[in-house]
Formats: C-alpha cells, sequence, structure tokens
C-alpha cells in the first residue's frame, strides 16, 4: 500500500521505497525468526553462533560491530547463550576489559546442524528473483547503508 503522504513526487518515491523495503524486511525477518524459534534462538543469538562458526573467536566489542548490536544488548544476548552453554567468554589476562567469545563444542554443533537449514530457507526465499536481480538487491542496499 502506497503512502497517503501528499508531498511532493520525490518524497512520494521516497516514501513508497522505503515502505517496500521496510515490508519485504519485516516479512523475510518473520520467516527466519519462525525457523530459529524452533531452535530456541533468537535473530542475534543466531548472528553471534553464525558470526563465531565461520570467523573464529572474537572480542566482544568486535562480535556486537559485526552483528550490528549495542554494548548493552551484545551482552544481555551472550549472557543467554553461555547460560545454554552454547559459548563462553575469556577475559585477557593483562586487560581485564578485553573479553574474548569463542562458541563451545555444544554452540559449534547446534550451529554445524543449523546452518544448512538457514541457508536452504533463504534460498527459498529468495528463488523468486534470479541472479541479475539478486545482485541489483545487493547494490541498492550496499548503496543505502554506505550514505551513513
Amino acid at each position: 500500500m502506497p503512502t497517503k503522504f501528499s508531498g511532493t513526487d520525490e518524497e512520494k518515491n521516497s516514501l513508497n521505497s522505503f515502505i517496500c523495503l521496510m515490508r519485504a524486511s519485516d516479512t523475510i525477518s518473520g520467516e527466519i525468526h519462525t525457523s530459529l524459534l524452533e531452535k530456541n534462538l533468537t535473530i542475534s543469538q543466531f548472528g553471534i553462533l553464525e558470526t563465531l562458526f565461520h570467523i573464529g573467536p572474537m572480542c566482544q566489542k568486535e562480535l556486537g560491530t559485526k552483528i550490528l548490536k549495542s554494548t548493552a544488548n551484545i551482552t544481555t544476548v551472550l549472557d543467554n547463550l553461555e547460560k545454554r552453554d552454547l559459548v563462553s567468554r575469556i577475559r585477557n589476562e593483562k586487560d581485564k576489559r578485553y573479553i574474548t567469545v569463542e562458541l563451545t563444542e555444544l554452540g559449534r554443533k547446534l550451529i554445524s546442524e543449523i546452518f544448512p537449514q538457514h541457508v536452504k530457507k533463504i534460498e527459498s526465499i529468495f528463488k523468486i528473483l534470479n541472479c541479475d536481480q539478486k545482485k541489483s538487491l545487493q547494490e541498492i542496499c550496499k548503496t543505502l547503508g554506505k550514505q551513513f
């Protein structure tokens, strides 16, 4: 549903683009979130597990930056993952402020089991687009994101 705002054509076009982008994002996020809930994971928890799985151990601050979460939010997410024995936090002996986060064996097992299903889910969502459309979408999103 397009905007009912009665501004200039450029304003309406920008608002309609934003509305379409947000609706698509919300719909896709909802689909992904539903499949993660079956594994009792939030999108943020999955993001941490997936990042550590593919990149390896890293400091808590860098991990927050990678999954676009604030320091306060990342702490809460890590607390919950740690309670489930999916990650562990290791304080640096020389600088106690520096905390490295790594997957536990249980965390590695879980993410290695669910990541292939996650990829299949995303692939099924995006199959409606051809290769050129996917590349265009990537470029558009990069252009939008790089402006800030």
